[in-house]
């Protein structure tokens, strides 16, 4: 793809870092979903936080999550349509394996397709391979999986 075409091709927003969530985008550059784990109480947290909202600790560290959860509940985004996200734009709230749930964008799958209890599992995503930024996305492992 020439520069000029690459410029023109719209791309996802990036996230706003700061020190609280740091450690989040700079484990996914590294292929690991890590979750914030409260070191007093070990209460996990996502959204990461400077203080954990159970026992109010200021003392944390992190878990590697396995990454496979299932989906918890979810949206097709329709309205506005925005490049370059697909249009509807299936984003589901995902619980994963360790207990605590965050919401992520959904691959490869027609938002009519989307289900509750559906197992999913995580994609580190980057839009170019020199890309040094990376984002979780889901996908589903088993289609034909549904909450009973």
């Amino acid at each position: 793809m020439s520069e000029a075409k690459r410029a023109r091709v719209p791309r996802r927003p990036r996230p706003g870092i700061n020190r609280d969530n740091s450690f989040f985008w700079e484990g996914l550059k590294e292929d690991k979903l890590l979750i914030q784990r409260c070191q007093t109480c070990g209460e996990l947290r996502h959204p990461p936080g400077p203080m954990c909202p159970h026992c109010h600790s200021l003392e944390w560290d992190t878990l590697k999550a396995c990454g496979r959860g299932t989906i918890y509940s979810y949206v097709n985004l329709h309205h506005p349509a925005v490049p370059p996200f697909a249009n509807p734009n299936p984003i589901g709230l995902i619980e994963l394996e360790e207990g605590t749930r965050l919401v992520a964008g959904l691959l490869d799958i027609e938002a009519d397709e989307v289900r509750i209890g559906q197992p999913v599992e995580v994609v580190f995503y980057r839009e170019q391979e020199d890309d040094d930024h990376a984002i979780a996305l889901f996908r589903v492992t088993d289609k034909s999986a549904e909450a009973a």
